[in-house]
């Protein structure tokens, strides 16, 4: 294997490691009661919030505060509640996570 495949394979074993890692966290402050990554439970697919916001460039903001604020009727009449067990730097960890899922 040439240097530059290595590089390749060691940064997508990092990317893969911190995919896994705010997965983690999102199973760690119940994110996951509502949600799952591929199908709809409660909330919507975190997939299709991704696809949703693709071009929306404060989206990561947006979602951000809704994790920690609640939101309602964006995905239906079913609300959102708070998150206060999750900080702001969480939030924002598990926005730009869903944000990266395709």
């Amino acid at each position: 294997m040439n240097r530059s495949s290595l590089s390749l394979a060691l940064l997508g074993l990092m990317g893969s490691a911190h995919a896994q890692s705010e997965q983690a966290l999102a199973q760690a402050k119940n994110c996951m009661a509502c949600h799952s990554v591929q199908a709809k439970v409660v909330g919507p697919s975190f997939k299709d919030i991704a696809a949703k916001y693709k071009d929306d460039r404060g989206s990561m903001d947006q979602l951000a505060i809704k994790v920690l604020k609640g939101a309602g009727g964006t995905w239906g009449t079913v609300p959102m509640p708070a998150n206060p067990q999750v900080s702001e730097s969480e939030a924002r960890r598990l926005a730009t996570w869903i944000l990266s899922l395709k």
